[in-house]
């Protein structure tokens, strides 16, 4: 007799029977539920108080830097000596340059904590987050991306940094008397290189020449 009484009851008013009452029960439990019946987009986002406005420009600018970038006097012909030949020697290209010179620089050098002064007395290598080298020790671990047998030069680096930092700077102190400098951005005569800048198009825009 059970049976076929519970065969002559649908399985649809069931269901409706069972979701009504445990809307109900809801209902008067937290009078702020509200069963959901279908996907509604425009609900979601009132929601979630999306902000549906344009970016602003200050938003659409990058926020993201990239790694291992050597950021160098740009109007240095020693520099730049250096920078053309590890541009012939770094065949995977790992290693990106940047003038200092240029605004491109500015984040770099904020996330860093030096200025334009300090980069033109020992160039910047700023390897990622949180790890960025000057001078000597900035030399070596650009060293340490390249092919073999460049890279074993990066073993130098068991060498006390004040010692190494001394025939640094005492080289970087005379370099534009001994090699000359320029008034623009010395990769601008070798445009071909202009590939490895992160600031390559800041550089066509202002001709190679310096930023305010």
């Amino acid at each position: 007799m059970i049976r076929n009484g519970l065969s002559r009851i649908s399985l649809p008013a069931i269901v409706s029977s069972s979701s009504t009452a445990v809307s109900s029960l809801l209902d008067s439990t937290f009078p702020s539920y509200r069963t959901p019946t279908r996907f509604e987009p425009a609900s979601v986002v009132d929601a979630l108080d999306v902000d549906c406005q344009p970016p602003s420009k200050v938003a659409a600018e990058p926020t993201v830097l990239q790694p291992r970038v050597v950021i160098y006097d740009g109007v240095c012909h020693l520099c730049h000596r250096g920078v053309k030949w590890i541009i012939k020697k770094d065949k995977d290209k790992k290693i990106k340059f940047c003038c200092v010179q240029s605004k491109t620089a500015e984040p770099y050098l904020r996330l860093c904590h030096v200025d334009r002064e300090d980069v033109l007395k020992r160039f910047l290598f700023v390897e990622g987050p949180g790890a960025y080298y000057e001078g000597s020790t900035a030399a070596l671990k650009v060293a340490s991306y390249l092919p073999f047998p460049y890279s074993a030069l990066s073993a130098m680096l068991i060498l006390p940094a004040p010692l190494r930092d001394a025939a640094y700077d005492y080289v970087a102190k005379h370099r534009y008397n001994w090699f000359g400098k320029e008034d623009e951005c010395i990769v601008m005569q070798e445009k071909d290189l202009l590939e490895r800048f992160i600031d390559m198009h800041e550089l066509l825009d202002n001709g190679g020449g310096a930023s305010d």
